[in-house]
């Protein structure tokens, strides 16, 4: 347990520079506070106010979860940021040779593993935490420029939401994360990781539903999204945690194994 503490302090002083810390939370207020905006500010148009041009109307932003609808919608982007974030931290250990220097003070490369994503985890829970604040102030805000009531928000029931809402976008934004992880394990650099796994969940994925939308029940960033939503009509919350948990737990023991036996030179 020490060891992985010591990794822990290790990796956090990492994610803690000005430049990574005030970059990626910056995108997080950002992308955070534009999505729970423009679900208000497009409330009456044509075009939709959604994901997809889908409506959501102020009946539906009304009730006790409304408060809730546009941090769950702003997800897939934390968990680009959180995919990108900890591919660059796993992978440039490979490209720098700091992997070396690392089992010299811990031979155990588990503890290592392990100490890092205690330390991504941190962050991931401080970005949710930040991000939340930052869409449930947007929300109160624009509920009242655009007219959508309030009064059933901060009731028991909309604290209940906003608690569950909460733990389902942690959970998908940390698998975004744990697959970053895992491409930056497997490819062992921080450009081709990143780059694999944001065009994969961007645009291969939409593309893929777009021409079969039965693909969505099995790709791993549909899950994580509806994860985040709380389960949609076409995708149960149950069968979203299942196929998403599958993909994390099978890549995570793959990426494991491969981080523990292999050579760690790139």
């Amino acid at each position: 347990m020490t060891g992985i503490m010591r990794i822990l302090k290790s990796e956090w002083r990492k994610l803690r520079r000005p430049t990574l810390l005030f970059g990626a939370l910056g995108a997080a207020v950002f992308f955070s506070g534009l999505f729970t905006s423009l679900l208000f500010i497009l409330v009456d148009s044509a075009e939709g106010n959604s994901r997809r041009g889908q409506m959501i109307s102020r009946a539906t932003l009304a009730l006790p979860n409304g408060v809730t609808i546009g941090f769950a919608s702003v997800a897939g982007f934390l968990g680009v940021i959180a995919l990108c974030v900890f591919a660059a931290q796993t992978a440039q250990e490979y490209t720098y040779s700091t992997l070396r220097n690392l089992l010299v003070r811990q031979p155990s490369r588990m503890k290592i593993l392990l100490g890092k994503l205690a330390a991504m985890k941190i962050f991931t829970l401080i970005m949710v935490l930040l991000s939340a604040i930052v869409s449930i102030s947007a929300a109160v805000i624009f509920a009242e420029k655009k007219s959508v009531s309030t009064l059933l928000w901060f009731t028991g029931a909309g604290q209940s939401a906003i608690i569950h809402t909460l733990i389902n976008v942690f959970i998908s934004v940390l698998g975004y994360g744990i697959i970053g992880m895992v491409l930056g394990l497997l490819l062992r650099s921080p450009i081709t990781s990143i780059s694999i796994g944001v065009l994969w969940l961007l645009i291969v994925e939409n593309l893929l539903g777009a021409v079969k939308a039965s693909t969505l029940r099995w790709l791993p960033g549909s899950q994580l999204q509806t994860i985040a939503s709380g389960g949609t009509r076409e995708i149960s919350y149950t069968h979203a945690m299942t196929v998403g948990g599958a993909y994390v737990l099978i890549g995570g023991v793959i990426a494991s194994i491969l981080f523990v036996r292999r050579d760690v030179a790139n």
